[in-house]
């Protein structure tokens, strides 16, 4: 379901609907560990230059933190709904999490603790691998909605700033241009859209 370089460009972990973790070293091409997370993965990100840590969003409701370095996972946090996505800020302070209840949770990495949340009238994950982003700048959060809409949140004052309207279908992935405000959405009946400067 999901797959991130782990600190350097010869390892690779993964994330499975078999509800592993597997991190793949890709001189040899050869999973170099397996860590059992106990309900499947629905996407990870890793959260430092060294890739000793990962994030992983799940399918139980749960975040799951790990240290490569170790055995076993360290604390996890529960949420209300199924974990479809997760993102991670520049600065890796924030995680950014799309949850089934229809909402986004933004969590503060250093504390461990949700610090904002983020909903709207009409808004419905589409989906259980929706995926929600960032902003390049860190300032917005975006994600499709079921009704084929995207949605855009200022994270400095948790407004919803602008729902774009194109797509006929749930919209299943948002992503930014990394140096600038396009904004690139694809939809369940294999449609994209690349959109402007819209906030």
């Amino acid at each position: 379901m999901a797959a991130k370089f782990l600190g350097e460009p010869l390892k690779v972990v993964t994330g499975g609907y078999d509800r592993t973790l597997k991190i793949w070293d890709l001189r040899s091409r050869a999973c170099v560990e397996t860590k059992f997370t106990g309900s499947s993965c629905n996407d990870l990100v890793t959260s430092d230059g060294s890739g000793s840590t990962i994030i992983s969003g799940h399918f139980d409701k749960t975040i799951r933190f790990w240290d490569t370095r170790t055995e076993s996972g360290s604390s996890d946090i529960l949420l209300q709904g199924k974990i479809t996505s997760l993102d991670l800020s520049r600065d890796a302070y924030y995680l950014l999490s799309c949850v089934r209840d229809d909402t986004l949770k933004l969590l503060d990495l250093r504390m461990k603790l949700i610090v904002m949340s983020f909903s709207a009238d009409g808004f419905k994950v589409g989906c259980d691998w929706a995926r929600a982003t960032f902003s390049p700048d860190g300032q917005y959060v975006a994600v499709g909605s079921s009704d084929g809409s995207v949605y855009i949140w200022s994270v400095t004052t948790n407004k919803l700033e602008t729902v774009l309207k194109d797509h006929t279908e749930a919209v299943t992935a948002v992503s930014w241009y990394p140096h600038g405000t396009y904004l690139a959405s694809v939809d369940k009946a294999k449609w994209a859209t690349i959109w402007g400067t819209h906030i």
